[in-house]
């Protein structure tokens, strides 16, 4: 880190904020901090000002102090490093540290490596983060509380990071996302050091909540709704509706849907799926083909988007995920269903009504788990406890139990 800039120009710093209408206190502050840059960059290993911001975090926990070092180490970087004064406003002067840059180095090691085996062997991007992003907090807490190396994390340490104050803190997929990192980089790492944190991880039963299911009743008020040219609900929401109950596609693949995706000859639909990567293709029933054909002709306003699904207001915007939740929240209202506080709605639950209707008509799990987009055929086994048609068959008899008279209705 090469301070000679700030060395020989931070008394311009000092005169313009005097000048500007600076306190002296706040400018005495400033003072105090480039000397403290400047007489100890020779004892300490500072490659950036983030190391400078680190040294401080070691010193104390208060969230005021730190914050505080945070807008005048910034305000001083920016002074060096681009020639930029003070912004009266201040908020766009905090410097910005992220929590890897405050990991010591054998702990960057750690995401360093996942990171880069993760992609090798071709994780998403998005799980990469997240996985990563998790192992460095998990890291990061640990080293704040006084571990900074791997050999040093003891059971106890990692148990103070999930639970605070004898409450859980962290939960089962916090522990899944820490291990996914820990596990790829056992081979890279000296013997049983990885295994080792593993190790120190608590163990929690992994939990499976009923899934809310549309019944038939709230099927059949839907399709009417979907079907019935009196609606309100405008033709982009019909044809959104229906394609997905009808195919089970993720929100943000129909966001996505775009005018060359649709083959009018062939009655397919072809997809890329943003979520895995992979392709799907999937045939284009009637009622979904005529919908999106009524929008295209009726209602979709001439634009150059290439989306299907454009926004009412901004016509060469295309439509967001969190739209398309408003899409099959105003279907539901015009349904008059799931109206009560806690009922699950949004489309991912017509994406588990496709799911159920496949397997009450026997259809093979493998099958199954294609239309949806899933990669794995074990991704249909949550639907399973809604398959009321299949579940009936593995009931058993009470008829040997003898029953008051009173019990029955």
């Amino acid at each position: 880190m090469d301070v000679q800039n700030l060395r020989e120009k931070y008394p311009c710093l000092l005169s313009y904020m005097k000048e500007n209408g600076y306190s002296v206190f706040y400018i005495r502050k400033f003072k105090t901090a480039i000397n403290h840059i400047l007489q100890e960059i020779n004892l300490h290993d500072w490659k950036s000002y983030e190391d400078v911001y680190r040294t401080y975090s070691k010193q104390s926990d208060s969230k005021t102090y730190l914050r505080s070092k945070r807008g005048i180490i910034g305000i001083i970087k920016r002074f060096d490093l681009d020639n930029v004064f003070p912004h009266p406003a201040g908020r766009t002067n905090f410097l910005r540290v992220s929590s890897y840059e405050l990991l010591p180095d054998e702990y960057k090691q750690v995401i360093d490596t996942y990171c880069e085996k993760a992609k090798q062997i071709g994780k998403k991007d998005d799980t990469i983060y997240t996985e990563s992003h998790n192992a460095t907090t998990f890291l990061l807490s640990l080293y704040q509380n006084g571990t900074d190396s791997l050999n040093g994390i003891t059971e106890k340490g990692v148990l103070e990071v999930f639970f605070k104050e004898g409450k859980l803190y962290r939960g089962c997929s916090y522990k899944k996302n820490i291990s996914a990192v820990f596990k790829t980089c056992i081979p890279f790492f000296p013997e049983n050091t990885c295994t080792r944190v593993l190790s120190c991880l608590p163990a929690f039963r992994k939990k499976r909540k009923n899934i809310q299911y549309l019944t038939t009743d709230e099927v059949s008020a839907l399709k009417a709704v979907l079907t019935d040219p009196r609606s309100s609900v405008s033709l982009r929401d019909k044809a959104i509706g229906l394609l997905a109950l009808y195919t089970g596609l993720r929100c943000c693949d129909i966001a996505g849907l775009t005018l060359a995706d649709i083959d009018w000859a062939d009655d397919l639909i072809r997809i890329r799926q943003q979520k895995t990567g992979a392709s799907l293709e999937l045939p284009m029933r009637p009622i979904i083909g005529n919908a999106i054909y009524d929008y295209l002709i009726q209602e979709r306003p001439k634009t150059v988007c290439e989306k299907v699904f454009v926004t009412e207001t901004n016509h060469v915007t295309k439509l967001k995920s969190t739209s398309i939740w408003n899409v099959s929240k105003k279907i539901m209202n015009t349904a008059n269903i799931r109206m009560k506080h806690g009922d699950r709605r949004g489309f991912h639950i017509f994406r588990h009504h496709m799911a159920i209707s496949l397997l009450e008509n026997q259809i093979p799990q493998p099958v199954i788990s294609r239309v949806p987009g899933h990669l794995s055929p074990n991704s249909v086994e949550p639907y399973l406890s809604a398959d009321f048609l299949h579940l009936r068959e593995c009931a058993l008899s009470i008829k040997c139990f003898p029953l008051r008279e009173e019990v029955l209705p």
